[in-house]
């Protein structure tokens, strides 16, 4: 079902204290620097009837910023299913804005949940954009913008951790993960030893007084951040295979399927053949793929 947001052009004036129609807001707030509120999200703040929000103490900044006293009720990801269905039930005859601690909700936070289901029962749904780590930090760090994958944070536990980034190495695109202080060197240790030489980027702190920005290869960061803990909020992001790489996993791939029906020989003919590469060089891949 196809919910339509509220009657409202973009250059909607600031009623004062009138409330938004019902329905779900999602309101993007700053990464760190309170300049970034836009205008639109500071009224939606204003306007709302409730404000959900991952932590009180957080937003209560926020609310404040915008001139905002609007009443706060929270929603995480270890809300429990009542609290999602009260704020359903609100949204029917209330507006309801949703922000999380920094940046742009769902964004690796709690909520899609929240706006499937308010979609499906045919409430407006509209959002005020604004800031994002994981957009900002590629928009610096000088790595290639034309395609991009968000990973999110990568699992805790190394075995965990390791597959999850086997998982991506191939993807021929700028990858984007959010990681914390106490995890970054024993991750970029990781990811130097799964991925080899790439250039990559640590993004810390963004938009605040103590922005930081290192760039260079993955083994170069695991270097410089071994035995450390950066504080703030980090994105670490790692550019595309290059081209070699790509054509190495390409390669791999056709053998491995080639091989479930075929002897070594043939199977290196006919990949060889389509790939055009050499016989002898995808002759010995397949015997080491093989072994």
């Amino acid at each position: 079902m196809i919910s339509a947001p509220p009657d409202e052009t973009e250059t909607a004036p600031d009623a004062g204290a009138e409330r938004l129609p019902p329905g779900l807001y999602i309101v993007a707030g700053p990464i760190g620097n309170l300049e970034d509120l836009s205008p639109r999200a500071a009224r939606y703040l204003r306007q709302a009837d409730i404000v959900a929000c991952e932590d009180t103490r957080v937003t209560a900044k926020l609310l404040r910023a915008a001139g905002s006293d609007r009443p706060m009720l929270p929603y995480h990801e270890h809300s429990a299913a009542h609290v999602e269905e009260r704020l359903l039930e609100r949204m029917a005859r209330e507006s309801v804005a949703l922000v999380s601690d920094a940046g742009t909700p769902l964004v690796s936070d709690p909520g899609h949940g929240l706006v499937r289901a308010a979609r499906e029962r045919g409430l407006a749904v509209t959002t005020a954009p604004g800031p994002s780590a994981a957009i900002t930090a590629l928009s610096v760090s000088g790595l290639p913008t034309d395609r991009f994958l968000f990973a999110g944070f990568l699992p805790a536990k190394a075995t965990a951790r390791d597959k999850a980034i086997s998982a991506v190495a191939g993807v021929p695109a700028t990858l984007i993960f959010y990681e914390t202080g106490p995890r970054l060197a024993a991750t970029l240790t990781a990811m130097a030893a799964a991925l080899g030489g790439r250039q990559a980027a640590v993004a810390r702190e963004l938009t605040k007084r103590h922005e930081e920005l290192v760039s260079g290869s993955l083994p170069e960061l695991a270097e410089r951040y071994a035995g450390t803990e950066p504080k703030g909020e980090i994105v670490l992001l790692v550019g595309p295979p290059e081209a070699e790489v790509s054509s190495a996993d390409a390669l791999d791939q056709a053998l491995r399927t080639a091989l479930l029906t075929m002897p070594a020989g043939k199977a290196a003919a006919s990949v060889a053949a389509a790939l055009g590469v050499p016989r002898s060089e995808v002759y010995a891949r397949a015997l080491e793929l093989k072994a």
